[in-house]
């Protein structure tokens, strides 16, 4: 404990103990000002800041300007960990420059469904892609002395009835899957704060859930920061402060504060533990109050708007651009469609509103590329309106498409269908977008489709369409984005970091979405997103990692360097641009395990880099893996184990475009225990020198009994027989099998051996 906070310690008295484990407002905590404590001001910012003009509410609509960047969904999609955390380092200016001293942000929970209504503000269906990507925003942040608010711990994964569903999840699914991105952004960037989930997991509130606040997070993890909970998420203080909750927010009024003193003075809750939690608070609290102290922030508006252009550019994806339609060529007749190319959708909606400090439209950024005369403009459907087929709008649209060359049409996802607070209802865009797309499509067979959306949409017009630009809710740089990449002044590098699936219905989440009375299992276990689609041999609409250029890249001479996972080995390629045009590739690394004794995915994302080559130009991309890369996580021994064995090496453009293969086999967890018992199968004890040494001599002496009165040839009927007998007991529990042995494998020598093999 820092000496400056063991000496305030007992200063404080109990009243103002408690106290500063809750705010003092909508977004501060409690200063006490006679012992030099300040205040700590938060703000909400995924992907910009959003302080509130007032310390009494929540300022939605009305924020003090700020850089929007790219959502979570579209910055994933880059793929691009330098480029996450430069735009972190900014929002760390930006917060300094408002005097906020933690960002709430960034959020890390898995995409378990194309229906979760904040998918916008995730990043991934993949828990490593997630980690990475958040650990990269949090050190950018921290960099400039800003704190973080890592949320939402835990299994975050749906709006409906978010303060109130009970997650029933199995713990390796858990591990491996919900909790693996937080793990790894936790133990790579150390986030100063992380915020407490409102939903229970496995029957206990997240704010109160020991196992995951002080056992998983603190303990196992090392975490070093405080917990705090988020807005109203708070159900029970005194059983929070014992779990591990450091921090409710907002502010209670005093109401709860009561309740610590009380649970204290009346024995319930040890004041040495109350001390413990506020000592961890205080050094936060101090941390991020004097970081920087003296150095003036300024914010770089321009500098900061061109890295949202930035930004968003490498979050773009094509998914589909048949007869190379794009780029636009300068000189060619364009109809530019759909109200959203004037008024773009390019955030999401709730808590991360931000309020940009300048907007790049596509219409207008188009303009300013070409000769106006080249560029004829259509509303196509009224935005406010958009469950509204207007037939005369669509009518005006489709002539402007038939009078030029190529039509582009801007279309996506209101505000109204995706947002913090309730689930979407499907994956449909909405009908006016819809009619519009497939009118113009009839009329202009050099169609491109511009999407706006925070999650994946359901495209029944895929096929009649030759172009297709993801343009997600990349920020307040977004026309300017879209309109570079239409004409190819940059090339597009986005990789989708989501499955598009064709339905909702081919969605592993689908039978156990959203739950009911209050309880959602999560069935599918840890076949979430492609591992799902590639288990099952589903095709999707457009698979995970997927992403095209207006180059060509090739790969060649992968190697495996290396035996050991505990030593660490190093997997190399060579990525070679074989186009004419310079660009960006995404190169991903997949591991399948054949070693496992438990079922696996076909293949799972290990690790992944970008590289920007011009034509000609190879590079060889180097990854390395230990064994925490390739572990899977043993429920049984409540352990992370790496099997020694063989083990798949795939690295591809996508999880369905894999371009090289190779093979290893690796060592890998020293000194796994035997979980052995009396319901064991005897397979299992076999395993084990011991237990073939002991139980094999009585599989042989039961074969040989059958045949003590009769030595004449065994018939084939006969060899068959004890060959299925002998199947049938390798797979009987050992308990079973002593009563098969005729009394001779007796229970207290199974107990013998139990023992001896377990250690």
């Amino acid at each position: 404990m820092d000496a400056k906070i063991k000496a305030l310690i007992p200063r404080l008295s109990l009243v103002e103990k408690a106290s500063l484990c809750s705010g003092q407002d909508f977004w501060t905590t409690q200063p006490i000002d006679h012992l030099g404590i300040p205040e700590v001001w938060m703000a909400d910012g995924p992907h910009g800041l959003r302080k509130s003009p007032s310390r009494s509410g929540g300022g939605l609509g009305n924020s003090q300007p700020a850089t929007c960047f790219p959502t979570a969904s579209a910055l994933s999609s880059s793929w691009n960990l330098e480029l996450v955390h430069r735009v972190g380092q900014a929002m760390g200016i930006e917060a300094r420059a408002q005097d906020v001293q933690i960002i709430l942000g960034p959020g890390a929970n898995i995409k378990r469904s194309p229906l979760g209504g904040r998918n916008f503000e995730y990043y991934s269906e993949d828990p490593v892609l997630t980690g990475h990507m958040a650990s990269a925003f949090i050190q950018g942040v921290q960099s400039h002395g800003v704190g973080t608010s890592l949320k939402h711990f835990a299994v975050n994964s749906q709006e409906h009835q978010r303060m109130a569903v009970d997650v029933v999840v199995d713990e390796r699914t858990l591990r491996e899957i919900y909790l693996r991105g937080f793990e790894i952004a936790v133990k790579q960037s150390q986030p100063t704060t992380i915020m407490s989930a409102y939903n229970k997991v496995n029957g206990t509130y997240c704010t109160e859930n020991p196992r995951l606040l002080y056992e998983i997070l603190k303990k196992e993890w090392g975490y070093e920061g405080i917990l705090i909970s988020d807005w109203g998420a708070n159900n029970n203080r005194v059983a929070g402060i014992k779990a591990g909750m450091h921090l409710e927010m907002p502010a209670s009024g005093g109401l709860t504060d009561q309740e610590i003193v009380a649970a204290v003075r009346e024995g319930e809750l040890s004041e040495d533990r109350l001390d413990e939690v506020v000592a961890e608070l205080l050094q936060i609290i101090f941390q991020v109050n004097e970081s920087d102290q003296g150095k003036k922030y300024r914010m770089d508006q321009k500098g900061h708007h061109a890295l949202a252009k930035e930004a968003a550019s490498e979050s773009i994806v094509l998914l589909k651009n048949a007869h190379q339609i794009l780029p636009l060529g300068r000189r060619q007749e364009i109809a530019v469609l759909g109200e959203f190319a004037q008024k773009p959708r390019y955030q999401g909606a709730g808590s991360s509103l931000v309020m940009p400090t300048r907007m790049d439209d596509a219409w207008s950024s188009m303009q300013a590329l070409v000769d106006d005369r080249k560029l004829n403009y259509a509303r196509g459907y009224d935005a406010e309106r958009p469950d509204e087929v207007d037939e005369e709008m669509i009518q005006e649209a489709v002539n402007e498409a038939r009078k030029a060359e190529v039509a582009v049409v801007f279309v996506g996802l209101p505000p109204r269908y995706e947002s913090e607070g309730f689930d979407r209802d499907h994956m449909n865009l909405p009908p006016s977008h819809n009619a519009l797309v497939r009118a113009v499509c009839a009329a202009q067979p050099n169609t491109v489709v511009v999407l706006a959306n925070g999650s994946a949409v359901a495209m029944p017009w895929v096929d009649e369409v030759p172009a297709i630009l993801e343009g997600w809710l990349t920020g307040q740089a977004t026309g300017a984005a879209i309109a570079d990449i239409l004409y190819g002044i940059i090339n597009p590098s986005g990789k989708l970091s989501e499955t598009f699936p064709i339905r909702i219905e081919d969605t592993p989440a689908y039978i156990n979405w959203p739950g009911e009375q209050r309880k959602v299992y999560y069935g599918e276990r840890q076949f979430v997103g492609y591992r799902y689609y590639d288990f099952k041999d589903v095709d999707p609409l457009f698979p995970f990692g997927h992403g095209l250029s207006y180059t060509q890249f090739e790969y060649s001479d992968l190697k495996i360097i290396g035996e050991d996972l505990l030593q660490g080995i190093r997997i190399t390629c060579n990525v070679r641009n074989v186009g004419t045009v310079a660009g960006k590739e995404v190169i991903q690394l997949y591991v399948r395990d054949h070693a496992s004794p438990l079922q696996r995915p076909l293949q799972e994302l290990k690790a992944f880099g970008k590289v920007a080559l011009e034509p000609g130009q190879e590079e060889t991309i180097f990854f390395t893996l230990r064994e925490e890369d390739l572990a899977y996580y043993d429920a049984w021994r409540k352990q992370w184990i790496a099997a020694s064995g063989q083990f798949e090496f795939r690295v591809g453009a996508s999880s369905r475009d894999i371009r090289l293969i190779g093979e290893a086999t690796l060592g890998g967890t020293r000194d796994i225990p035997p979980m052995l018992d009396n319901f064991s199968p005897v397979r299992d004890v076999l395993a084990y020198p011991l237990g073939e040494k002991t139980l094999r001599p009585f599989m042989e002496k039961y074969k040989s009994q059958r045949r003590a009165d009769d030595d004449s040839p065994k018939t084939k009927s006969e060899v068959e027989g004890e060959e299925l007998m002998i199947t049938f007991m390798m797979d009987m529990p050992l308990i079973k099998f002593s009563a098969f042995t005729h009394g001779t494998f007796t229970h207290e020598a199974m107990y013998d051996l139990l023992e001896k093999l377990n250690g």
